[in-house]
């Protein structure tokens, strides 16, 4: 699946159904002629099984998620103006003005505030929030809006997919389609010996949830999480401030706000790297966090490695990637496989 197609889908957590259906057809149509299976579970989150050779190699797990950050439908007012929520963290400054797409009828809106010159001056000094921001989707009035857009429609961005400059892309979602492509390539692209479940996680950006249920229901021995993370690597910021850059390859995480990655796998990833000469660099802050927080504690503890893909404006109808970057994760996570049989054959 192209990466222009996987960032087009409308997946905003709890509403991934569009998503997960493209992403099961291709898992599928991958193993047809393999020893696996593809199948969900009730919290929505989508497997993709792949029995090894060799059992003695530890079951791994990898891990991306579906969903995107996006907006819900609370209530239309007297006006037509539909008062949202986000779902996920949307910084409101982002969002004021951009195009959107309301519901499953794909209702085309703008996200908006009042005028400039309406506010205070107390009111100017602050950034808004979604208390003060709606979705203006151009009904005459209260019913219409609803009858367009009942209370609980989910909103998600509208952006063009578009590559640029240096081996730029611009798109929405690639939080963490970017990661969701490279589980599917490495399904079909990996001769890993041992068995090993890609697992499509839901809800991630509304704390794990997904995630805690999948790692419950798989009990890998082991467990590699692709995502994506904050890229603050514009010119003004000072070198020790850049958490990852874009161009550097994929990131190794030692710790965020969820998990701490045991040394040893770090260490693996940095050996897989250094064999095959591969880019990698070290995030160099400790926010944030991706599903290794709850997969991380299933069972008696899972082993987790987090290979995470510098992003610039993350959470963002315009987030930026670097195309080699999101290669490099995936030859890397290609070259973590390939390093636990490579141990498992020492003595």
């Amino acid at each position: 699946m192209l990466l222009s197609d996987i960032t087009a889908l409308r997946a905003p957590s709890g509403w991934e159904d569009e998503a997960r259906n493209a992403i099961r057809r291709e898992a599928e149509d991958i193993l047809k002629d393999r020893e696996g299976r593809v199948y969900g579970d009730t919290m929505g989150n989508l497997y993709a099984f792949r029995r090894g050779t060799d059992s003695a190699l530890p079951h791994v797990m990898l891990a991306a998620h579906m969903d995107e950050v996006g907006f819900i439908v609370r209530f239309a007012g007297e006006d037509g103006l539909l008062r949202i929520d986000s779902v996920g963290g949307i910084d409101p400054r982002c969002a004021v003005s951009k195009r959107v797409i309301v519901g499953e009828g794909t209702v085309p809106g703008v996200i908006g505030v009042k005028a400039i010159h309406l506010m205070s001056a107390e009111d100017r000094k602050k950034a808004p929030d979604f208390a003060h921001i709606f979705i203006d989707i151009g009904a005459k009035d209260k019913a219409e809006a609803e009858r367009l857009c009942p209370p609980g429609s989910y909103a998600t961005f509208e952006s063009e997919y578009r590559e640029f400059g240096d081996g730029f892309v611009k798109a929405k979602a690639l939080d963490d389609r970017a990661g969701c492509m490279i589980l599917l390539n490495v399904l079909r692209e990996s001769g890993y010996a041992g068995d090993m479940t890609c697992v499509f996680t839901v809800q991630e950006e509304v704390d794990l949830r997904g995630a805690r249920i999948a790692a419950r229901r798989v009990m890998p021995d082991a467990a590699i999480i692709v995502d994506t993370t904050t890229a603050n690597d514009m010119g003004m910021t000072d070198a020790h401030q850049q958490v990852t850059r874009c161009g550097d390859g994929p990131a190794l995480t030692f710790m965020d706000k969820r998990a701490i990655i045991p040394q040893r796998m770090r260490e693996l990833a940095l050996c897989a790297a250094k064999k095959h000469g591969m880019p990698v660099q070290i995030k160099r802050g400790a926010g944030g966090g991706t599903d290794a927080g709850e997969i991380q504690l299933a069972g008696a503890g899972v082993p987790c490695l987090s290979i995470v893909i510098p992003c610039r404006y993350i959470h963002s109808p315009a987030s930026v990637c670097k195309l080699s970057d999101i290669d490099a994760a995936q030859a890397l996570t290609l070259a973590v496989l390939g390093e636990f049989e490579a141990r498992s054959e020492q003595p």
